[in-house]
């Protein structure tokens, strides 16, 4: 009945690697499904734990190295060569990401992504000719200017002089010189692989969706906005990035705005899914499997607008397979993520965040059996339809299997 289990979590944020969650779902099916053959896919959305995973899914390696982190300092970090050797992956994560700013920092108007540009360099000297940028769990909001900055551009006020780190700075732009910028950047194939829900500026722009996410405030929202836009306007006019839709454009807001501007020195936007996952084999695995199951920190109603639980969802369908979500947590749309049969909470009390973010594992692996003996006993149940009962006599008796009738299948 349940002999292939597909484990194809993303990770939970500030708690669990999407490894570590696969490992934690695996433990809860032992529990139940003992005997079942478990296929393990971690997967990534470009943010935290991308360049180990593509590292290790290509045969390739990791470069350790310091750079510049979100707030200033100088912080270890990472980028991987991938075994095809003519391709870097960066993870801005690794180097701006928002488990590295301090809870008491949490500031998206002060973080910077100069440290992106550091590994983007950096990869450039290993002689590559591609970089992936994977874009995902930023704590930044200032559009990239730290990246490009640290790639040479010289960004100005109006008196002439260099802007400092954050996004609150944007609204003082006046001038972007780029004849600075890395020559290596023209003749480099550079990808950046985010959510192409995630766009600049407007409404639905990145600091109004996530700026709260980082620790801005109302006011500082809509001060970043405003440095936002004014970003765009100047990229657009001083970098030739005329004909590209630099504040509305899909994935222009990927990672605090990152997306717009390394866009705006020739870096190509395409959806993170697209570019991940053909590492993986992610389509024929699902198509193996008696039941998948999936998870990530939140579902709710943003799940699917780019999220892993959706986009697994989205695959194992085109297979027929039955999906199952865990969650930290169960938002508003929770029910509602097209591709997803049934989803399940981890939290069995309430507790305080830092107690279920130190009990993250335990919690998951609890919860994949409440919900997984749940699944087993359903598959149980005697088969019903909708048809007026038959007489007994005219329909003979069930056929019977230790007591019971025969089980029917998930499907």
């Amino acid at each position: 009945m349940l002999n292939r289990v597909v484990v194809a979590p993303s990770g939970f944020k500030e708690s669990l690697s999407a490894q570590a969650a696969a490992d934690a779902i695996a433990a809860g099916v032992r529990r139940v499904l003992p005997d079942a053959e478990i296929d393990r896919i971690p997967l990534v959305d470009g943010g935290e734990g991308t360049a180990v995973a593509l590292a290790s899914a290509t045969g390739g390696r990791l470069v350790a190295l310091a750079a510049t982190g979100p707030v200033g300092d100088r912080i270890g970090t990472h980028f991987a060569l991938l075994g095809t050797r003519d391709t870097a992956v960066v993870e801005m994560a690794a180097v701006a990401g928002l488990s590295l700013v301090p809870r008491a920092l949490r500031d998206p108007g002060a973080t910077t992504t100069y440290g992106v540009g550091e590994l983007v360099r950096a990869a450039l000297d290993t002689g590559v000719r591609r970089v992936l940028v994977g874009c995902g769990d930023s704590g930044t909001s200032d559009g990239g200017a730290g990246a490009l900055q640290a790639l040479g551009a010289r960004l100005l006020d109006a008196d002439g002089f260099e802007l400092g780190p954050g996004g609150r700075e944007l609204n003082r732009l006046v001038h972007i010189d780029p004849s600075g910028l890395d020559a290596r950047l023209k003749d480099t194939e550079l990808l950046v692989a985010g959510n192409p829900y995630n766009v600049l500026c407007g409404e639905r722009g990145v600091a109004r969706v996530f700026g709260p996410q980082k620790g801005a405030t109302p006011a500082q929202v809509e001060e970043l906005s405003a440095g936002l836009e004014n970003w765009a306007r100047i990229l657009t006019r001083d970098l030739g990035a005329a004909g590209t839709d630099l504040r509305t454009g899909p994935g222009t807001g990927a990672s605090g705005g990152l997306g717009a501007g390394l866009a705006a020195v020739g870096a190509r936007l395409l959806p993170r899914f697209d570019v991940l996952l053909d590492h993986v084999d992610l389509d024929a695995r699902l198509a193996r499997a008696d039941l998948v199951l999936t998870a990530e920190g939140a579902l709710d109603h943003q799940t699917p607008r780019g999220k892993v639980p959706a986009e697994v969802a989205r695959r194992a369908k085109l297979s027929g397979r039955p999906v199952l979500a865990l969650a930290g947590t169960l938002g508003e749309g929770a029910h509602e993520v097209p591709g997803v049969d049934a989803c399940h909470g981890i939290m069995p009390a309430p507790m305080a965040l830092a107690d279920a973010l130190l009990r993250a594992s335990e919690l998951l692996t609890d919860a994949t059996e409440r919900a997984l003996r749940m699944v087993v006993l359903g598959s149980r149940l005697p088969a019903r339809t909708a048809q007026a009962p038959v007489p007994a006599a005219e329909a003979g008796a069930p056929e019977v299997v230790s007591g019971t009738q025969r089980p029917s299948s998930v499907r």
